[in-house]
């Protein structure tokens, strides 16, 4: 995509200083991928896939001296703790003429450090309702959105499938580091309970495992070892932004079993890819999760609950792709990712036209 004249004086800076693309950079990643055709905007740090043009601090301190044409001053659109005491360094001890704007999707209490900054904010956008409970200065909630042209629904799904050379019709998957935060043990337990009862789908893991995790990893596949389940369940590792959508849509059904998550995007990717979901009791999930329309929603950390939805879910295929279709529906018609630029707009606009939060 191209990327604003960089003679023009940016309106909207943001920053992205993570050297790994996370979570945090994937949401940013899609709100840039709308935001660049409609703002004066520079990437400050390092490339997301939509932006590979970007510029280091300095020259965003730099540029940040001067006002953006017909604009108050510009805004810094922050997402990670260093960024926003790089901002706050910009804003109030070089007093350049910016206002800070920091996107919060954690469900529970911030760390003493953060707080603190959050506090010093200009304006703060919760992903949740729930998540602008533990925090000042909300001037909007506005939960992610997905994009549902990156994400869509594969022509011939078994086709897909077949493509993948795995064995099986079908396809479950979970996404996400292999920890266990995101429940990568619970999937692979209702796994092992599950697949022996559904002898046409095989299970994917996708994410990757820090050396960390290395033992937990090897703990799972000795798991599925002993349960000769070890060829299906596959490890297939992190995929790329550009990889996991084609991944995705190959799929039948997504199960999320997080202890916890801020806000959870997997889950909206897998329903505008047209996959049913089962998932935790955790972020944003029973907010866009129709029982028994699109999928089910069990207590976290609830094994028997978990298993035993992924059993009835996948009983009669032809059920689950309905499911997923209208799960595809619900993702256009609720979750896009048009929505969530306007509500960014809209904040935006009310800290450019005097508004205090």
């Amino acid at each position: 995509m191209s990327s604003v004249n960089i003679e023009v004086t940016p309106e909207v800076y943001v920053t992205n200083f993570h050297k790994r693309f996370t979570g945090v950079s994937a949401t940013a990643d899609a709100v840039i991928s709308k935001q660049i055709s409609r703002y004066a905007l520079k990437l400050v740090g390092l490339p997301l896939p939509s932006l590979k043009q970007c510029c280091s601090y300095r020259q965003a301190l730099r540029c940040s001296r001067s006002r953006p044409n017909q604009r108050p001053f510009a805004i810094w659109h922050v997402r990670r703790n260093m960024e926003m005491l790089s901002a706050l360094f910009a804003r109030d001890i070089l007093r350049l003429p910016i206002k800070i704007v920091f996107t919060s999707a954690a469900q529970r209490l911030h760390s003493a450090i953060p707080r603190h900054l959050i506090a010093r904010m200009d304006a703060v956008v919760a992903t949740t309702t729930q998540a602008a409970k533990f925090v000042p200065h909300v001037a909007a909630v506005v939960p992610h959105g997905v994009d549902t042209q990156r994400f869509q629904p594969a022509a011939d799904r078994q086709a897909a499938w077949q493509q993948l050379g795995l064995p099986g019709r079908y396809g479950i998957g979970i996404v996400g580091r292999v920890r266990p935060e995101k429940g990568t043990d619970l999937f692979v337990e209702a796994m092992c309970r599950v697949l022996p009862q559904r002898p046409d789908f095989t299970a994917v893991i996708i994410g990757r495992s820090k050396p960390a995790e290395a033992e937990f990893e090897k703990k799972l596949r000795q798991q599925l070892q002993a349960h000769g389940l070890e060829h299906r369940v596959v490890f297939v590792g992190e995929k790329s932004p550009h990889e996991l959508p084609k991944l995705l849509s190959s799929l039948s059904l997504l199960v999320a079993p997080p202890r916890y998550e801020g806000f959870g995007m997997t889950p909206l990717e897998a329903m505008s890819s047209g996959l049913a979901v089962v998932a935790t009791d955790t972020g944003i999930f029973r907010q866009i999760i129709e029982e028994d329309q699109t999928g089910y929603v069990v207590g976290i950390d609830q094994i028997d609950a978990l298993s035993q939805s992924v059993l009835k879910i996948t009983a009669d295929p032809q059920r689950l792709h309905e499911m997923g279709r209208k799960a595809r529906q619900v993702a256009v018609e609720r979750l896009s990712l048009d929505r969530e630029i306007e509500g960014y707009a809209s904040v935006y606009d009310k800290l450019w036209n005097g508004e205090r939060f």
